[in-house]
């Protein structure tokens, strides 16, 4: 296929599969559809000058990770000593539910942060936690109490990492598929959401800190996860490899993105002189499509679709300055990009982007394919060196937190 015949793709329906989920629901990381849309929610027509009102606040430990959001119920995961803390809370008062703990003897490497880094996981009945040592857990919703456990790392022989485990689990039916980075090929591993036996272990690769996705593109299901080598899609029922291509890069390295689909197409990006990679998929093939650092180079932060757009964050967080850019993948152009901002991660509202630096602004930018249009800028948490924690937003809250604070923030109508 010709760059130029990307022009004119055939738009091809694509379903990337949420959880069961209500009006409101932010059950796991990067919202419903695990794309950073926020479904169903009306932004605030304006916010008052210093920024969305707060509603309330909650002191946190450390880590990495951010909340997800189940009915009235907020998940906070989360680190205090030697323990690492699962919290339910209302989400309209910010009073305490129940709490479980977790044992964790885990040390910061390279960040100093002890972790956890990866976002709750709620279904109907359950909440799926994977803690820094590689620790899943299964817990009951509504009480806290551990269903079952599994050790991942002394099950399947995975190695710490730079930062310890970063993969937020994705749940495909009956099952929790994670990005474990084992040996005996078991880069990536399914367990049973019942009783959290394995169902299947498959391919041969360490692990990344990017998020797996389940996606359907013309009725095939796809199991998309990006380790730390490789680009691959497995069949989530058995595990089997759809197709693979090399995605990565040797060295002090990590992919962090969550892979985005669009139509047919798929859409992986990275730093650390990785770039990014356009690929067409079908049923059991790839064909990359085009490659490189021009298009996009993004540490972690994950890019937002708005039709045939991408919204994205250039950049690293630990090198300097972040650039803002709207592109056309397809076209394989830059429409529009703006610098001089810190890093940070974006989340969308219908035509609007929410953007949460690592220096604590919330930037509110609408999504325009012409130019870059500022909407408001606000400081709402103190500067957060470690980065990485991503907002939800959930019934016209938005829930952000920072190194020591959760705050809960009015910024759309509520319902």
């Amino acid at each position: 296929m010709s760059k130029n015949s990307l022009l004119y793709l055939i738009p091809i329906f694509v379903c990337i599969q949420p959880l069961s989920t209500r009006a409101g629901d932010w059950p796991q990381i990067l919202g419903p559809g695990r794309d950073g849309i926020a479904v169903g929610e009306t932004l605030l027509a304006a916010w008052p000058p210093n920024g969305p009102d707060q509603i309330w606040k909650s002191d946190v430990g450390q880590g990495f990770a951010g909340v997800a959001v189940k009915g009235d119920v907020v998940y906070l995961f989360h680190r205090k000593g030697n323990q690492e803390v699962v919290e339910a809370r209302n989400v309209v008062t910010g009073d305490e539910i129940w709490v479980s703990l977790s044992e964790c003897g885990y040390r910061g490497g390279i960040s100093g942060d002890a972790g956890p880094r990866c976002v709750p996981l709620a279904t109907e009945d359950r909440v799926i936690i994977f803690g820094v040592e590689g620790t899943l857990r299964c817990l009951d919703i509504s009480t806290g109490k551990q269903i079952w456990t599994r050790d991942t790392l002394k099950d399947f022989g995975a190695p710490e990492g730079y930062f310890g485990a970063g993969s937020s689990p994705v749940v495909f039916r009956d099952r929790v598929i994670v990005n474990v980075g084992g040996r005996d090929n078991a880069a990536v591993v399914a367990f049973s959401i019942a009783d959290g036996k394995t169902v299947w272990q498959s391919f041969a690769d360490t692990a990344s800190y990017s998020s797996p996705i389940i996606a359907d593109i013309n009725g095939t299901q796809h199991a998309i996860v990006v380790t730390r080598m490789n680009t691959v899609s497995l069949n989530p029922e058995d595990g089997s490899v759809r197709f693979q291509f090399p995605f990565g890069m040797r060295g002090p390295t990590v992919n962090g993105a969550t892979p985005v689909v669009m139509g047919n197409q798929l859409f992986v990006t990275s730093s650390y002189r990785v770039g990014s990679m356009w690929a067409k998929i079908s049923d059991r093939a790839s064909e990359n499509v085009a490659s490189g650092e021009d298009l996009l180079a993004s540490q972690y932060a994950t890019p937002i679709k708005y039709g045939n757009l991408l919204f994205a964050v250039d950049g690293r967080q630990d090198t300097g300055s972040a650039t803002v850019k709207c592109l056309d993948p397809a076209g394989q152009k830059v429409l529009w990009a703006k610098g001089g901002f810190d890093y940070g991660t974006l989340v969308r509202v219908n035509d609007d982007l929410l953007f949460l630096t690592c220096e604590g602004e919330l930037i509110r930018f609408a999504a325009d394919r012409e130019k870059y249009r500022e909407l408001h800028r606000s400081t709402v948490l103190e500067p957060t060196p470690q980065g990485y924690r991503l907002p939800a937003m959930s019934n016209g809250r938005l829930f952000i937190r920072d190194d020591s604070v959760l705050k809960c923030l009015r910024i759309g109508e509520q319902k």
